[in-house]
């Protein structure tokens, strides 16, 4: 008998072809049952939607065939590779520590859309790959009014891209900023549909862990949408718990007592509030105390955010807020001791209860047990249209001029419009190599079957206008 040849030993490049394979073959094999679900809704929908038109079987025919028209089309669509010179670059209208957020349009249709831009090296360094494929998960799930739409997801050799529809409203901490407080009947009515974001989230089962103003976006009506799931958290140091290991979490004696009215804390606050929101140390002002915990948490720490951003709406800064990070956590870990309510901006006993009732133990939480349910039966909000508030004039208008206008979102004047430049590197070197960032290409349905341009759109948008001046005229 010949001798047994030693057992080879197989490099970690290998190792890591096969594992990207392996799951590249997961994904392939799962995406297709996904697809297939999808389009027999689509088809349910339209055979339902027909019914309940009680249309005539020609008309119903003809329906058909532009639904079974558009499927094709998205079939043919999907198989071509976007990249971002597909697209126009505008404006930057958001950055952070590992990419920014741009105005784009497309150049074949000419639809405005927002585009993240995020580093695959920063995401792989950070290991912050899970909370990417969180946030592009949820985005191409989720089909509701309550969270922002994303079109397309798709990568090259440096970057993913992430395009989303562009909510020119702005965000709920910019209109924060220009306002001092708001009143309780305008808390009322984001609170609400705050709430209804976050349920409809945690029914995906998934927890957001990042609720804040900076992630409650506006539309041109000024309604709430929330965004930013999964991948704020963690993508900025203050967002890991590690980052607050090692600080102290007693108070100093004085701590509490520190003469500080609510006139000057709320213009600190103010000053300091779009540095925080760009820095990668931040501040740690809506995180639950359980987070930084080893324990543990569950989704009710998106209940106690909420309560973090009621207390802001009505008085003007966030309850912990304090000079420096350290300090806003350690109020955050002692809040039995610091949640208190200034004198000076006085508020109503079912808005102060409220949120006492969601800032508390998570055992305890108002939403914690019963979710939305349990949040309507809240005095605080039980004057609530909970089943219209969509279709309700929101509180405070937002003025937006046309679909590409900025006007809401802050100025980059000095930012670079010119795409980032992949360079080519050996293949044992790429970021993601380990099949990080497999299957991250996504298409949404009416994204690709969406055929007006944008100067229809304009010319649509005029003509709406002038009857509607017309309308009011008669």
């Amino acid at each position: 008998m010949g001798e047994i040849a030693p057992e080879m030993e197989i490099s970690q490049y290998t190792k890591d072809k096969a594992s990207c394979t392996r799951i590249s073959i997961e994904s392939y094999y799962s995406k297709r049952v996904t697809q297939c679900a999808e389009r027999e809704n689509r088809l349910k929908k339209l055979e339902e939607d027909i019914s309940a038109r009680g249309l005539s079987d020609e008309e119903k025919e003809e329906k058909r065939k532009i639904h079974h028209s558009k499927e094709t089309d998205y079939l043919r669509l999907k198989r071509t590779r976007l990249t971002v010179n597909d697209f126009e670059s505008l404006k930057v209208i958001g950055r952070g520590a590992f990419g920014e957020v741009r105005l784009v349009q497309k150049h074949d249709t000419g639809h405005i859309y927002a585009m993240k831009i995020l580093r695959k090296s920063e995401m792989v360094e950070k290991e912050q790959t899970a909370h990417v494929r969180a946030e592009r998960d949820i985005l191409s799930e989720a089909d509701c009014d309550w969270v922002v739409k994303m079109y397309y997801s798709f990568q090259d050799y440096s970057n993913l891209y992430l395009v989303m529809e562009f909510l020119p409203g702005g965000d709920m901490m910019t209109l924060l900023i220009k306002k001092d407080t708001l009143t309780e009947e305008a808390t009322q009515f984001y609170i609400a549909e705050a709430a209804l974001a976050i349920q409809f989230i945690h029914s995906l089962g998934f927890i957001h862990r990042d609720i804040k103003p900076d992630n409650l976006l506006l539309d041109a009506r000024g309604h709430v949408k929330l965004s930013d799931f999964g991948l704020c958290t963690g993508l900025k140091k203050f967002h890991r718990t590690d980052h607050y290991r090692n600080w102290p979490s007693t108070l100093p004696p004085d701590f509490i007592s520190k003469p500080f009215e609510s006139k000057r804390k709320a213009e600190t606050w103010k000053r300091n509030r779009r540095a925080y929101a760009y820095s990668t140390v931040g501040t740690p002002d809506y995180i639950a105390p359980e987070v930084f915990q080893p324990n543990g948490y569950t989704k009710s720490c998106d209940w106690w955010s909420l309560g973090v951003i009621m207390y802001e709406m009505l008085i003007g800064y966030p309850p912990f807020c304090s000079e420096l990070p350290q300090e806003t956590y350690r109020k955050v870990i002692n809040w039995q001791q610091t949640l208190v309510f200034p004198s000076d901006v006085p508020i109503s006993i079912e808005a102060k209860a409220t949120i006492k009732r969601f800032c508390c133990e998570a055992e305890r939480r108002l939403g914690n047990h019963g979710g939305l349910d349990e949040i309507k039966q809240c005095p605080f909000v039980k004057r609530i249209d909970w089943n219209h508030i969509r279709e309700r004039p929101p509180p405070i208008r937002v003025t937006v001029k046309s679909i590409d206008d900025t006007s809401n979102f802050d100025d980059f004047p000095d930012e670079d419009l010119t795409w980032p430049t992949s360079t080519l590197i050996r293949p044992e070197e790429q970021p993601g190599r380990r099949g990080e960032f497999v299957d991250f290409t996504y298409k949404r349905f009416d994204g690709l079957t969406q055929k007006m341009r944008y100067s229809d759109l304009k010319k649509q948008a005029k003509k709406n206008k002038k009857g509607g001046q017309q309308g009011t005229s008669d």
